[in-house]
């Protein structure tokens, strides 16, 4: 699997995510800045968290509007496969390649802890790894992470099927206490139409490694690398 990581002004998760992409792929992902325009031979986009452009105007906005998504449009339209954390969330709902928006937290605080995520189904190439239904632990650190679609758009996304990961319990109830940034319908990540643009609030990738505290994070992580190493094998 051929990853790439995009850097935008802000950005300052890129180094987890190139730890978390290598230690399950063993390939080191290519480092994109954001004013390139060539993602030739890619299987993997990944738009990762921090704060691109300070945050200025809404989170993600100035960066959508940066030359490499011109790139990463055409990378979704034949197909590619997408991961957005965070700020890549924010930046994929800004550049309309997921529907939604990402508002401030309802208690307007920045939220900086653990959350709980349940695995709403397991036969996508980002959770063939996890079982239906699975809960596992996630931090997140965000300020804009409220998750908002209008009536027809929530259930357009729930009766397809397009709710990746929800706000719960340990014990995987989703109650309005896990839902701590106050997201409709307790929804910490959603994918696209063809399931191959996924973009989440919390942070799998700070889970890879025992040394970090925990590998909750890492069946997402392995389970993308295998479904495009098959793909590619195949």
């Amino acid at each position: 699997m051929k990853a790439a990581i995009v850097v935008f002004p802000g950005i300052n998760r890129d180094r987890d995510m190139a730890i978390a992409l290598e230690k399950c792929s063993g390939r080191t992902p290519r480092m994109v800045w954001h004013k390139e325009t060539d993602l030739e031979g890619v299987d993997l986009v990944v738009i990762p968290g921090g704060f691109s452009y300070g945050d200025y105007l809404r989170c993600g906005a100035m960066a959508a509007q940066s030359p490499v998504m011109g790139a990463i449009r055409a990378h979704a339209a034949r197909g590619g496969h997408i991961l957005g954390v965070c700020n890549g969330f924010q930046i994929l709902t800004e550049a309309g390649l997921l529907p939604g928006a990402l508002l401030r937290n309802a208690n307007l605080r920045f939220l900086s802890m653990d959350c709980h995520l349940r695995v709403e189904r397991a036969d996508t190439d980002f959770t063939s790894r996890y079982q239906t239904g699975a809960v596992f632990r996630s931090p997140m650190a965000h300020g804009d992470g409220n998750y908002f679609a209008d009536d027809a758009t929530l259930e357009r996304l729930e009766g397809e099927n397009h709710v990746a990961f929800r706000y719960v319990t340990l014990t995987g109830e989703p109650t309005a206490s896990a839902n701590r940034n106050g997201s409709a319908r307790n929804i910490a990540g959603i994918y696209s139409a063809n399931l191959r643009i996924l973009g989440l609030m919390p942070h799998p990738e700070d889970l890879v490694d025992p040394l970090m505290g925990g590998t909750d994070g890492k069946p997402l992580f392995d389970g993308i690398s295998a479904a495009l190493s098959d793909t590619l094998a195949a």
